[in-house]
């Protein structure tokens, strides 16, 4: 299908496996915080919840980076998917609240082993487009997104929480399997010798690399749009509820998101990698700015079909600048694919935990429409950077030609 864009069995396959994890999370991590809610949790309690998943993620990346070098991607893959196992086991019967936050930074170990070394395995092959194979990668929650919620609401309903954790629990399991089958032989040639001082150099040289004024900004652009995804990640489904959402519509909402998202993202997936990867973040940036402002600025008169499409662009704003931050690693750091995979997978978690927390503390002072407002205008500000580069260096080759 000439719609389609093409894709390498190595990003298949790792997409898939990405795909099948968050199929068996999103069952549950929709109502999450509606679950803790339901337990008496408080906003910076489920805050604090988010901020022990996401933090732990990039505390370990750099260690599962080296790890990479010593142990094939695909085994390492498969004990994170075997560890959200275990975790959506441990929300079934967690004692305590010590060990209900224990159980966060199981799952963030866990997402470190598997999304290091997915990255790792595919920065570390003969990508055609890093782009657009990321494009592909990072597009698979949406799918999970546009099925998932539909059947974990059936579930809860039936056999209340307790049976959506045995479900995820078995998806994991069959997922882990999976990925050790498909992947094994294809990343069996990327463990090498390297020590850990070495390593350690391989993350400096990747620092001064990323420290470069043509580098760094971009970074920054996308490490301000993970924040507010964070944000969202921990509190949207509140932010609905607030607005008097009832949980139905908001299965529906989410369901149909991901639903027509699916054939939009093909079109992303084909245009970022007709650009450079700072274009892609850039203008992924601005656009996700533009509906967060969109969404917070008509709050308190939004309707379903309106807050659908603001949240399609956003959508369609995070996989561009996804993307182009993966591509834009792979592309300056090819020769360190262990420690770009490392470094690429700490942003997103590190932006995740932050915002998460940050939302815990400034929703009850400013609410969530200012929030979304404020992060909202801080992203387009920032996406703008390529404009003004741009336009700045063209005004010197003018001058220079004169």
């Amino acid at each position: 299908m000439r719609f389609l864009p093409k894709i390498e069995k190595i990003t298949r396959d790792a997409s898939v496996s990405h795909f099948f994890l968050m199929f068996g999370y999103k069952l549950f991590s929709l109502y999450f915080p509606l679950f803790l809610a339901a337990k008496n949790f408080s906003l910076l309690q489920i805050g604090y919840a988010h901020f022990l998943i996401y933090l732990p993620i990039a505390v370990f990346a750099p260690l599962v980076g080296f790890l990479n070098h010593k142990i094939n991607p695909a085994i390492l893959s498969s004990l994170g998917i075997l560890g959200y196992g275990i975790y959506s086991w441990g929300m079934i019967s967690f004692p305590n609240l010590t060990a209900f936050y224990l159980f966060q930074i199981l799952l963030g170990f866990s997402a470190a082993l598997f999304f290091v070394s997915s990255r790792a395995a595919l920065m570390g092959s003969r990508l055609e487009n890093p782009d657009r194979a990321f494009g592909w990668f990072y597009s698979m929650p949406s799918y999970a997104d546009a099925v998932a919620p539909a059947v974990g609401a059936l579930i809860i309903w039936r056999f209340d929480f307790s049976g959506v954790f045995i479900l995820s629990s078995a998806l994991q399991i069959f997922n882990a399997i999976f990925c050790f089958a498909s992947l094994r032989r294809q990343t069996s040639h990327l463990t090498d010798s390297v020590k850990i001082k070495e390593s350690g150099q391989n993350y400096l040289k990747v620092m001064s690399v990323l420290k470069q004024k043509i580098i760094l900004p971009f970074i920054i652009i996308s490490f301000l749009v993970l924040i507010l995804g964070g944000f969202n990640n921990a509190f949207f489904v509140l932010f609905l509820k607030g607005l008097g959402f009832p949980q139905n519509q908001i299965l529906l909402l989410t369901s149909l998101l991901s639903f027509a998202f699916l054939p939009i993202s093909f079109l992303v997936i084909k245009k970022v990698a007709k650009f450079k990867s700072e274009t892609n973040i850039s203008w992924g940036s601005r656009i996700a700015g533009i509906f967060s402002i969109l969404l917070g600025g008509f709050a308190g008169i939004l309707n379903f079909y309106y807050l659908f499409l603001i949240m399609l662009g956003k959508y369609i704003g995070g996989l561009a600048v996804g993307a182009g931050r993966s591509g834009l690693l792979a592309t300056k750091l090819k020769a360190y694919p262990e420690e770009s995979a490392a470094v690429d997978t700490m942003f997103a978690p590190l932006a995740t935990a932050v915002g998460s927390l940050a939302g815990g503390l400034l929703i009850p002072v400013l609410g969530y429409p200012m929030i979304f407002i404020l992060g909202g205008i801080l992203l387009f500000s920032a996406g703008l950077y390529r404009i003004r580069r741009t336009w700045r260096r063209n005004s010197s080759l003018t001058e220079e030609s004169h």
